[in-house]
Parts: C-alpha cells; sequence; structure tokens
C-alpha cells in the first residue's frame, strides 16, 4: 500500500514513540531507520509506561513486523537489555516480530569510550551528545572500518570475534595515546559480543526487500524516525547535531524505498520548544515559564530526557523553524503533543520571524552562528486555564487552544491531523 513515514520537526524528544504506537495499529511492519540507544521513546499503555532505545513502537501491536533499518547504529547490550525487558511484559520479539537489517552497522563499547572521551577533551565546547557512542560508530561507518551486522552470521566460525577484537585494538590506541585513558579489555569484550551475537543472529535479514514485498501486498509500512529535523547532520544546527539523517531522505536512503512509495510524511511537533544539549535555541525560556514548561521530573511527561535524564532546555513555540521542518521534509500533516501543558500559561507567545543585525526573516539560517544572533519576534495568543486532557476533538478545546492550532496550520501551511493531550494511549485525537 503505502510508506508512512514519521519523523521529528524539532530538535527531537517531540513525543514520536507516543505517535508512533498508535500508528503502528495500522501498520504489518514498523521500521527504525536511523540512529541508535541515543533515542528514547515513550509508551504509556494502561499503567504501564514502556521506554524504548533501539526497538521500534510496534513492539506492542501483536499484527506488526518490527525491523532495524540500515541507517542504526546498534548496541547490541543495549538491545539485549531492552529486548528481556520487553518481553518481560508481553512483547513477544521472537525473530519472527524482530528482525536486525544485514547492512546496519554494530555499535561497541569502543564507540561508547572515544565518545566520553572525545567530549571530555572539548570541556566549554562540548556539545552534548548523549554519550553513547553513537557518533563513532557513524565515524567509523563512514571510514568503512565499521563492523556491519551481518557479520553475526559468521560468530561460530571466528570472523565476528577477529573483526571486534580489531575494531577494540584500534580504539585503544585512540584512547591511550589521544585522550589519556586506559585500555578495554579486549578479551571481555570479544566474549560479550560473540555470545550477542549468537544470541541475535536468527534476526538478521534484508531488510528493503521484505519492506518491498509488504507494498507489493497492499501493506503499510511505518517507517519511525529518531532525533528531530533541527538535528540532521546536514541541514540541522552544526555541529550540534546527531550524526544520520532524521528527515524524510533518511526514509528513503536508509530503508531502501523510493519517494512513490510515501504517501504521508508526518511532523511531530510540540506545542513549545525543548532542546537537549548545545547550540542555538532562539526562544529558549530561563525564567520561571521555562521552569513550568519543563516539571520537576516527578512525571514522566515532564522535560527530562528519557534516554539520559538530562533536563531539557525550554522555549515558547518557533513557527520558523518548524515552517523549515515543513518545507525541509515535504510534509503532509502535523501532529502536535504536549498541547495540556500550556494550560494555564498566559498570555502565550510564539515565534514567527527573527532579526539579524535589524533585518527580519521568517527563514531559518543555514548558519548556525548567524542562527545563535537572531533576536526572535513574538506575537501574543491569549491562554486557557482549563484542563484539557480528556479532550477527544478540536471542537472540545477551548477557543484559545484552537486558534494556537490554526495559527501552526496557517504559517506552516501544513494541516494538523492529530492532537496529545497526555502521555496516554486514549489522548490522542485525530482532528
Amino acid at each position: 500500500m503505502s510508506v508512512i513515514a514519521l519523523l521529528g520537526a524539532q530538535w527531537g524528544d517531540e513525543g514520536k514513540g507516543h505517535i508512533a504506537d498508535k500508528l503502528a495499529s495500522q501498520a504489518s511492519i514498523v521500521a527504525r531507520y536511523n540512529g541508535g540507544d541515543n533515542a528514547g521513546h515513550t509508551i504509556t499503555i494502561g499503567s504501564t509506561l514502556v521506554r524504548t532505545h533501539l526497538v521500534p513502537a510496534g513492539a506492542f501491536r501483536p499484527q506488526t513486523v518490527n525491523m532495524l533499518g540500515a541507517g542504526m547504529v546498534i548496541n547490541l547490550r543495549s538491545l539485549a537489555r531492552e529486548v528481556d525487558e520487553l518481553n518481560r511484559i508481553g512483547a513477544n520479539l521472537t525473530p519472527e516480530r524482530l528482525k536486525i537489517d544485514v547492512a546496519a552497522h554494530l555499535l561497541l563499547p569502543s564507540h561508547v569510550a572515544l565518545d566520553g572521551a572525545g567530549e571530555s577533551q572539548r570541556g566549554a565546547e562540548a556539545i552534548g551528545t548523549t554519550k553513547r557512542g553513537i557518533g563513532p560508530a557513524y565515524t567509523d561507518k563512514a571510514a568503512r572500518i565499521g563492523l556491519r551486522a551481518a557479520l553475526m552470521a559468521h560468530a561460530q566460525r571466528g570472523a565476528f570475534a577477529q573483526a571486534v577484537g580489531s575494531a577494540i585494538e584500534r580504539a585503544n590506541e585512540l584512547l591511550t595515546r589521544i585522550y589519556g585513558q586506559p585500555p578495554l579489555d579486549a578479551n571481555a569484550i570479544v566474549q560479550e559480543y560473540s555470545a550477542l551475537a549468537a544470541r541475535f543472529a536468527p534476526h538478521l535479514a534484508d531488510v528493503t526487500p521484505l519492506v518491498h514485498a509488504a507494498l507489493e501486498r497492499g501493506e503499510t509500512v511505518l517507517a519511525e524516525g529518531a532525533q528531530g529535523t533541527l538535528l540532521d547532520l546536514d541541514h540541522g544546527t552544526y555541529p550540534f547535531v546527531t550524526s544520520s539523517a532524521t528527515t524524510t531522505g533518511g526514509v528513503l536512503t536508509y530503508l531502501g524505498v523510493g519517494p512513490k512509495h510515501v504517501t504521508r510524511v508526518i511532523g511531530v511537533a510540540k506545542a513549545f520548544c525543548t532542546r537537549v544539549g548545545a547550540g542555538p535555541f532562539p526562544t529558549e525560556l530561563k525564567d520561571e515559564v521555562g521552569a513550568r514548561l519543563r516539571g520537576t521530573g516527578s512525571n514522566p511527561w515532564d522535560e527530562y530526557g528519557s534516554t539520559t535524564g538530562r533536563p531539557r532546555r525550554t522555549g515558547w513555540l518557533d513557527l520558523v523553524a518548524l515552517k523549515h521542518a515543513a518545507r525541509l521534509n515535504g510534509l503532509t500533516e502535523l501532529v502536535i503533543t504536549k498541547l495540556d501543558i500550556l494550560s494555564g500559561i498566559h498570555p502565550l507567545r510564539v515565534c514567527t520571524a527573527y532579526t539579524y543585525h535589524g533585518t527580519s526573516s521568517t527563514d531559518l539560517p543555514g548558519d548556525p552562528t548567524i542562527l545563535s544572533e537572531c533576536a526572535p519576534s513574538f506575537i501574543e495568543l491569549p491562554g486557557w486555564q482549563q484542563e484539557i486532557g480528556s479532550a477527544q476533538s478540536r471542537t472540545d478545546l477551548p477557543r484559545e487552544a484552537q486558534a494556537y492550532i490554526e495559527l501552526i496550520e496557517s504559517f506552516t501551511g501544513v494541516p494538523v491531523s492529530h492532537i496529545s493531550v497526555g502521555p496516554d494511549r486514549a489522548q490522542i485525537f485525530e482532528m
């Protein structure tokens, strides 16, 4: 039938897992196409809070096959822990329900060590990575010295152990000579990862032919993205970005499908903005309103990273950046999450332009240095006092909330198809 591309339209953490879980009910395949366990998706099913970092959101939809695509870097240690946790609460992630693309790359403890060492050496100029080894793993991939998942099929013949051992030795040279860090225990890592490879070898598959076979059968494939548009390696606020393509182009490249198959491109955006780590953030708030948007951390719905636990930076909604994401991805619809968090805040401010050296623009500059010097231009809208967590339609929302959504639609030129007003599955409704 078609591919539904679901991606973040801001700086990540937009609530994609929450929405992916809902859309997974329509799909036979849910495929992650980029990133690694630096991602963190949170799904609330009844009274159960489920966090995933590698496994797609279709884990709890029995009809789906969940796939880890070629654009991912996979930490087998994290994957084993996650699969065990999800299976304990009923996910049943057998090799038939969880497949790993043979072209995905493996993320080793050496990548994690190099990531942490590199961030420490940068000091005040640190990028603000999750220190999960994502960047170093993609560096090895680009340098053509990475380990593809296909190697797991050869774990019993020693090829996998040899490749892992060589990778650790290369990393130890950097760790000891460049960063002054102690070397990793290559033998222990080889032993651990050889066992993990034997465990996950039955999950290996050529994902692209499986995706095309499903499309030929008239089925729906949900392509689930990690991070957000403004963190894209090429189109984001470089160098404060992730190491993969987070845009629609990543769906095509990493899953191996042509654009004719993608019929819906859904951008997920919060009703305000957040960012983790360093980098420009024009609408950032460092006052009591920003603290109000963040929450205290006592609630999973609060603005603390599900992967790192770090408090997120918060700010007013930036429509300039959101319009940029809509253009870049060819969004056909928007999903707005966390609208409920704005209840009780008055007035609400929304950025509709930037001013740079006296010149106003509604375009996001490609140079992050310029972006960091841009002053946001705001308009004010009246807020609303009502709690909206029980809303099930646009008309259930206060008129002020409806006006807020209408402004998003008119400015970006993209219709809002769904709104989330709380963490539960039942708190997402179609417009």
